[in-house]
């Protein structure tokens, strides 16, 4: 990619920009590195069926994609009736509804969430959004205070071009006992606190109940809670992914590898089945807020004839049209069952640039950006509010007629 300045559209773009610069194409592992490499012990569809993780209930976990268990979930929490919060991936540009969150509290009008659902930066933000304004200076330090150096370094492996150990070394440190205690007893109200990850081998989404999780409790628990955070920010391929420990029915134990929830969705919702069902029955609440750390508008900036500058623009073009197709999918199921849909995102009123990655300068901007926007009560609509594509807030059927209309012309 050219030195130009760009915004970053996601953490894989801003991740593939820097290793561009720093490492040009990756190489090949050595035979020593290939000889580290720990074999995994190798299990079949069926296992992985009935697996659940090690020393923990079956329980905390659901596949991402099975509609009856989604409905059955949502059923047990007494709370899924009030407003649901969804949060996107989006790398640094989470600094966004890290920043709306503060200032949504700061207004004093924002809901106590029946279900936060996060993937990649968005399961980040999710626990410390769904313990209330409590997780708010947690927000601030994460999104503010950061640089490059503490979420990567340099230096591929046979599994990715960066190690991410110092965002492991983080998320150990503000994922604490505490965290989890306070999780636990939002739980126990009949809230629910959900993250996706993405099971590699299956090629599926992974739902977790982290209120299960944090209930469950035990150091197990805590390094499980502490992975799937991991896990759900690792692009494949840029970042390593993340290995869980596993149990089949018949006593096996092996490893699952899993990677970044935005693999499989931009954010989550409810499972695609129910999404694209026309007799689909509605969710039980009838309002959700949807927060894309992301902008959807196309960007102009050549490209390189190398092999990652080519990579980093085309995943960026995925990423919007993917984010696109979601929120359209989104908005067609809202107008058809009655569901507010109301929907944040990155739009011109933003127009800081940055040309790298987790630029703290950049990120403490959008951060006060989403700040402003939470304050005033603008971030999902209102008086003087520009329109993005597609319309930032919709209310049943006439909102998605005419979102779809909007994508037409388009």
């Amino acid at each position: 990619m050219s030195g130009s300045s760009i915004r970053p559209d996601r953490l894989s773009r801003a991740v593939l920009c820097a290793v561009l610069i720093g490492l040009g194409l990756p190489q090949p592992a050595s035979a020593t590195e290939r000889g580290k490499q720990t074999e995994r012990t190798a299990y079949t569809a069926i296992e992985a069926a009935s697996a659940h993780p090690d020393r923990l209930p079956a329980t905390v976990r659901i596949a991402g994609d099975d509609a009856a268990a989604f409905r059955a979930l949502v059923a047990g929490a007494s709370a899924a009736g009030d407003p649901w919060l969804v949060l996107s991936g989006g790398g640094e540009n989470g600094a966004f509804a890290a920043g709306l969150l503060n200032g949504w509290s700061e207004a004093g009008t924002r809901p106590a969430f029946g279900i936060v659902t996060g993937v990649s930066t968005g399961a980040m933000i999710a626990p410390f959004a769904f313990i209330g304004a409590r997780g708010d200076a947690a927000l601030r330090q994460n999104y503010t205070e950061i640089s490059a150096a503490d979420v990567f370094e340099f230096g591929g492996t046979t599994e990715a071009l960066t190690d991410t150990w110092p965002l492991k070394r983080r998320i150990e440190r503000a994922v604490t006992p505490a965290l989890l205690k306070a999780v636990a007893a939002e739980h126990a109200k009949g809230r629910r606190l959900l993250v996706a990850t993405t099971a590699v081998d299956e090629e599926r989404p992974v739902l977790w109940d982290m209120g299960a999780l944090a209930t469950a409790g035990g150091p197990k628990a805590l390094d499980l809670f502490r992975a799937l955070i991991l896990a759900s920010s690792a692009v494949p391929g840029v970042f390593p992914p993340v290995m869980i420990d596993a149990v089949a029915a018949d006593g096996k134990h092996f490893q699952e590898m899993h990677a970044d929830g935005g693999t499989t969705a931009p954010y989550y919702l409810a499972p695609e089945a129910i999404l694209l069902d026309p007799n689909a029955a509605p969710l039980p609440t009838h309002q959700v807020y949807l927060v894309v750390n992301n902008t959807l508008t196309p960007g102009f900036q050549m490209a390189s004839r190398t092999t990652l500058s080519v990579l980093g623009r085309a995943m960026t073009a995925a990423i919007k049209a993917q984010t696109r197709g979601s929120l359209a999918l989104s908005r067609a199921f809202a107008g058809r069952t009655g569901l507010d849909l109301r929907v944040a995102l990155i739009d011109d009123r933003f127009p800081e640039t940055t040309a790298a990655p987790f630029d703290r300068t950049y990120m403490t901007a959008l951060f006060a950006h989403g700040e402003t926007l939470g304050r005033t009560g603008t971030a999902f609509g209102g008086p003087g509010e520009r329109k993005a594509l597609p319309p930032l807030s919709l209310t049943g059927a006439a909102g998605a007629k005419s979102a779809g209309q909007e994508i037409a012309r388009r």
